[in-house]
């Protein structure tokens, strides 16, 4: 296995990105970034402290005038640039992307970069919607309108399992509405960030509106978060770190917004193409190594079609091919780093004493045993209350639960603190629609999963968090709303100054 993407030279300047150029960390500390493939260090940089930190928000704090103030028509053209120059960098983007997070060429290929220079099209054209209510007399002598505003400059944490996609999703609404932003990606995953940040530069966003800071999340995260400068946070990661970052954000009264942990359940009914939905399912829960949020993990299936299922699950399970990650025909790529690989194997591990592995389980050895790898893993005969089924894994397991009554599996596919996607099969519309209005998560799939887009908005229920990515919604995260209302009358004294004034002249 080789490394296609040599990053040594690509960024000798350092891995902080602040005021529109390159430059290192002042931490003292060094970090490594691990092929997850081979368990090779293919790069080491300093990682940001907090005056990089307290650099990178004044560099935004200086732009945010002159960016908040260019015309709609303006930012929408840079974006526009913004996204042809992803597209003419898509190979050194995805190989990038593969080198730091151990995916599949492919899915880099054909997921990752398109759906980012998709991302950044989209919104090159909503950055010209960003409207108000229009105006009104809603008083009979007053004229009202509201105005959309940015917030100021945004600071944000992106985690590691879709470094591009993530820094697209924090960075473009965040833009797009005329804010400016600093943002952190994870520190074992930060290439793809700093390239899309130089890729702005490149397309006319000046300097300042993008910075990224590469350092870890006990000092540089929490800096950030609670840095009196900034005036919004968005977070993408657990929930367990979630919910401090809540803490942070709540003590300095900030504009939060968190995407946070999933655990989404698969729900096939007894009338659903259980061919399609054991492809369904296989695919759901190992996309990205099973590490993502809206991965299939707990499959509901109806009892009369339980056994068929299963079968066909494991089946499919035992023909994905694991490899190097460059190779056009690897379905399935290490975990990123080996800390997540032995987390994941913990979790299998200790389900052995309450339930049935039927396929997987492992790590594979011979050629991959140096990488970060875990074999695509089936379970059953958990109970509905364990911890194979409770909580996130974010590794390629998917459980699979039996279920009697309609009323039962609904239930059953709402019993976790999660609620960010969740997926229901039939071939009956009305049944198909009751799971999607009665299922409490953010995105419901119809005999799909997985599928995102653009135009959609993505976030979560109860402990998954709150707010938009994606779409026009996200434009709620990131902008303020101000009524501005007008007189119309000239009067000096109006109807409701009696409350002061009485019947004085």
């Amino acid at each position: 296995m080789g490394n296609r993407f040599q990053m040594n030279d690509r960024f000798a300047q350092g891995a902080q990105y602040i005021g529109g150029r390159l430059r290192p960390g002042t931490s003292g500390r060094t970090q490594d970034i691990v092929n997850p493939a081979t368990g090779e260090t293919v790069h080491t940089y300093e990682l940001a402290g907090t005056a990089d930190v307290d650099a990178a928000v004044a560099a935004a704090r200086e732009a945010f005038p002159g960016w908040a103030g260019a015309t709609p028509g303006e930012r929408s053209d840079a974006l526009h640039r913004f996204a042809s120059v992803l597209a003419e960098r898509s190979q050194e983007l995805a190989e990038a992307e593969t080198v730091q997070c151990g995916k599949p060429i492919k899915l880099s290929t054909e997921f990752d970069v398109p759906g980012t220079v998709d991302n950044t099209a989209f919104f090159a054209g909503a950055a010209r919607h960003l409207q108000g209510q229009s105006a009104g007399e809603y008083s009979g002598d007053h004229t009202s309108y509201v105005r959309r505003e940015p917030i100021g400059t945004v600071g944000s944490i992106a985690p590691w399992n879709y470094p591009l996609q993530m820094a697209a999703w924090k960075i473009l609404p965040a833009i797009a509405s005329g804010n400016t932003i600093v943002l952190k990606p994870a520190e074992i995953t930060p290439l793809t960030s700093l390239m899309f940040a130089e890729a702005a530069a490149e397309a006319g966003v000046p300097d300042g509106v993008v910075n990224i800071i590469s350092g870890a999340g006990k000092d540089a995260g929490e800096h950030l978060v609670g840095h009196r400068d900034i005036a919004m946070t968005s977070f993408t990661g657990s929930t367990a770190i979630g919910k401090r970052v809540a803490e942070i954000a709540t003590a300095t009264v900030k504009r939060l917004h968190l995407e946070l942990g999933g655990k989404a359940p698969f729900v096939v009914f007894d009338d659903a193409d259980v061919e399609a939905a054991a492809h369904g399912a296989v695919a759901g829960s190992l996309i990205n190594s099973g590490q993502d949020c809206t991965a299939a993990t707990r499959a509901y299936v109806q009892r009369p079609l339980y056994d068929a299922f299963v079968s066909a699950v494991a089946d499919l399970m035992a023909s994905v091919r694991l490899g190097d990650p460059f190779d056009p025909g690897t379905d399935l790529g290490p975990l990123v780093s080996h800390l997540q690989r032995d987390r994941v194997a913990g979790f299998v591990e200790r389900a052995r004493a309450y339930a049935t592995v039927v396929t997987g389980g492992e790590a594979p050895g011979a050629e991959l045993k140096d990488g970060a790898y875990y074999r695509p893993t089936l379970i059953t005969g958990a109970s509905q209350d364990s911890e194979i089924v409770q909580s996130e894994i974010f590794g390629p397991v998917l459980v699979v639960l039996p279920f009697d009554t309609d009323d039962e599996g609904i239930a059953l596919a709402n019993d976790t603190p999660y609620g960010l996607a969740a997926s229901a099969w039939s071939r009956d519309v009305y049944r198909a629609g009751r799971a999607t209005r009665e299922i409490k998560a953010g995105c419901v799939w119809v005999n799909d999963h997985i599928p995102i887009i653009s135009e959609m908005p993505h976030g979560g229920y109860k402990s998954s968090g709150f707010g938009k990515d994606m779409s026009s919604y996200s434009f709620e995260e990131y902008t303020q709303v101000k009524h501005v209302m007008y007189d119309n009358t000239a009067v000096v004294r109006k109807d409701w100054h009696r409350t002061i004034f009485g019947d004085r002249p």
